[in-house]
């Protein structure tokens, strides 16, 4: 892990993330991508041109950058690589750019959550994030002095499409040096036997050399709530999953139980991208 992207509004949400990014870019040695979006109809501005003609880009960007200098001087960042963009797009596809030009290896984001009509109908920025990007997401809920992993939730259903994920969850647990808690959560609709659910488990984990674990089946009423109550009661630091970012209509009659816990669950949430 080098790059790390973590995307402000200068919002408290986005001051947590940022802490969070500065804390493993000093451990690890990683640069920092600041990101900020400026909600102006991108066919208004020439991105490639900071002296745009229009008086509310020059404006809105001067302003952004003065916030990034007041971001600099509120949280401790002194020796670190700090690189920082202004970008005009949507955020979910600004961070798919910066991303794939800069091969980032984690975003960063601050969530409060979303909730009721309004998660429903349009959803957080974090969740369209979550739901999109191709790089792993680490959203974080509430300021953290320091972040610290020790217990790593990785749930799943272990089928095959999992397993490049499952590696992706082993790279960022080694480079926390945390216990990955492997989870299945039983639910009356989707019943399997225990003895079925550990020979599924464990020929999931069978290539791996990764030893820093623990299997663990768990029934409750949703899959979410499962997780949320394990983890809760394990004391997890941090819960991982794999989303499959589907879009458009799919996406609404399906839903994601990625996103839902991104908006639900109290701990830090990671997904990797299936």
């Amino acid at each position: 892990m080098k790059k790390i992207l973590v995307p402000t509004d200068f919002s408290d949400q986005a001051e947590n993330a940022l802490k969070v990014a500065a804390q493993l870019a000093r451990k690890h040695n990683c640069e920092i991508y600041l990101l900020h979006m400026l909600e102006i109809p991108l066919q208004e501005v020439d991105p490639l041109n900071s002296h745009s003609s229009l008086p509310e880009a020059v404006f809105f960007m001067k302003l952004a950058h003065k916030q990034f200098e007041e971001l600099r001087d509120k949280i401790d960042l002194q020796g670190l690589v700090i690189h920082e963009t202004v970008d005009f797009q949507e955020i979910f596809k600004g961070i798919f750019h910066v991303c794939k030009k800069n091969a980032i290896d984690l975003v960063i984001m601050g969530s409060n959550g979303a909730s009721g009509l309004r998660e429903m109908l349009i959803g957080s920025n974090t969740e369209k994030v979550v739901r999109t990007s191709d790089t792993p997401v680490l959203v974080v809920k509430k300021e953290h002095q320091k972040f610290k992993v020790e217990h790593f939730v990785f749930a799943s259903d272990f089928k095959d499409e999992s397993i490049e994920t499952y590696k992706q969850a082993i790279e960022f647990a080694n480079i926390l040096d945390a216990k990955i808690h492997l989870l299945l959560v039983n639910t009356p609709n989707k019943f399997i036997t225990t003895e079925r659910a550990n020979t599924r488990i464990n020929d999931f984990i069978s290539t791996s050399r990764f030893s820093n674990y623990t299997i663990n089946i768990y029934n409750d009423l949703t899959i979410e709530k499962g997780i949320m109550n394990f983890s809760q009661g394990i004391g997890a630091d941090l819960i991982g999953m794999s989303t499959h970012g589907r879009r458009g209509i799919s996406h609404f009659f399906n839903g994601s139980i990625s996103e839902d816990l991104v908006n639900h669950a109290k701990r830090p949430v990671i997904t990797f991208k299936i």
